[in-house]
């Protein structure tokens, strides 16, 4: 092919769309190793947690990440210092070479006094990853056996063992007991590993949110209860009261739905997270053990339902307050316009007696213009002398007097007329 065969004009969105699938590379981990990862949420917006691994670098004199990084990485001891920014989150990553025996202290580590936190720590997670040998296998009795889960993973290359308490550092201990690993396959195990963690506890952000809004809601389901109550027996006389109140419950609720919106539908999406880390980890359960898999569903499908239930409660509830709004305004139009009907007849009496009343002075018109015009042609034929007239002048005033009453009643009606035209 030619070299100008593929040059077409490219979009803008291209670059991002290809980059993202390689915006977080399983990083190449080597055993044994310990690993530290803080997760802080994005409390002072994601410029901060930025500003903080910019900070880092240049203590340590290395490169800084550029303004629309959303992940960067710095050689930090034995290990390395990575840092990856999240929409509400971001995770912080260390590892090194481990203690002696599992759980001893790692005296040197970037999350020390000199670590400013760029937000408020939602998760933290100490995961050792050692070969299978008896000081493995004693560190087994360390965790909790109440709550201990086992799992073999990768066809029979890694053994998974964690209780998901914390230790005295508030880290949720994790042990990793490599079986033949490659280091591009202890890398992926481990990011699943850490994310089912991480994702698991964002998730259950969702649920004191519920639990915060199911008394509120109850409320508003009990006031509404009261609304239908009566607006069985006083709805016309009560209407507008009710209205009132509907309106305040459903502007509470509707308030409160906006808030719980986002944490909600955040849940949902990190819990479809933590189910996909479980999949991808084919675990295989040992007898006598949960599995990881197993133990968080058990604890975070409950949890989820009840997000789900109070979203659907408040779904269910506005379509309510919606339905007996549209009632009670159907009443209150009916009220207005029996009002209406009402004013109108009263302004059509007023109409008929103002039509009488007219009727009745244009009567009084016409004799009184009448008179006025009979007076005038007396005073006219008055002035002819006598002799010059066919007729006696009284006679004559006697004989106009129907003759102008006609012609003012025929003037009066049609001016009548013609403004009624009009």
């Amino acid at each position: 092919m030619g070299e100008q065969a593929f040059n077409f004009p490219v979009s803008p969105e291209r670059a991002s769309a290809l980059g993202e699938i390689h915006s977080r590379p399983y990083a190449l981990v080597t055993s044994p190793r310990v690993i530290l990862q803080l997760a802080f949420m994005s409390d002072g917006g994601s410029g901060v947690d930025h500003a903080v691994m910019a900070g880092i670098c240049r203590e340590r004199g290395a490169a800084l990440p550029s303004r629309e990084a959303r992940h960067h990485a710095i050689s930090w001891g034995a290990g390395t210092l990575r840092w990856e920014r999240h929409t509400e989150f971001s995770t912080w990553f260390w590892d090194a070479p481990p203690p002696e025996m599992f759980g001893g202290d790692v005296p040197v580590h970037p999350f020390g006094s000199s670590f400013s936190a760029p937000g408020s720590l939602i998760s933290g997670i100490r995961l050792e990853i050692r070969p299978d040998d008896e000081v493995a296998r004693a560190a087994i009795a360390q965790f909790e056996p109440q709550s201990l889960c086992h799992s073999i993973v990768k066809d029979g290359q890694a053994e998974i063992f964690t209780d998901f308490r914390q230790n005295g550092d508030g880290l949720t201990q994790i042990l990793v007991i490599d079986k033949g690993m490659t280091q591009a396959g202890t890398g992926a195990l481990v990011q699943r590993v850490l994310d089912l963690e991480t994702y698991r506890t964002l998730a259950m952000l969702g649920l004191p949110m519920a639990q915060t809004l199911s008394p509120e809601i109850r409320r508003c389901e009990d006031g509404l209860t009261g609304l239908t109550h009566d607006m069985r027996t006083e709805a016309r006389s009560k209407a507008d009261r009710m209205l009132a109140e509907v309106t305040r419950l459903a502007a509470e609720l509707e308030a409160n739905a906006a808030v719980s919106l986002y944490r909600f539908g955040a849940s949902r999406a990190y819990y479809g997270i933590v189910q996909e880390r479980i999949r991808a980890l084919g675990e295989t359960s040992v007898p006598g053990f949960e599995t990881l898999g197993s133990f968080l569903e058990k604890r975070l499908a409950p949890a989820m339902r009840t997000c789900q239930s109070v979203e659907e409660r408040q779904a269910n509830l506005s379509r309510k307050l919606a339905r007996a709004t549209s009632l009670i305004r159907s009443w209150i139009d009916v009220e207005l316009e029996r009002q209406n009907s009402d004013l109108l007849n009263t302004m059509n009496k007023r109409a008929e007696m103002q039509l009488r009343l007219q009727q009745t002075v244009e009567g009084l018109s016409v004799a009184a213009i009448s008179y006025y015009v009979v007076g005038l042609f007396g005073y006219f034929i008055k002035a002819i002398p006598h002799e010059d007239l066919p007729i006696d002048p009284v006679i004559a005033t006697g004989l106009f007097v129907p003759i102008a009453v006609a012609g003012v009643w025929w003037t009066v009606r049609r001016i009548r007329l013609r403004h009624g035209e009009h």
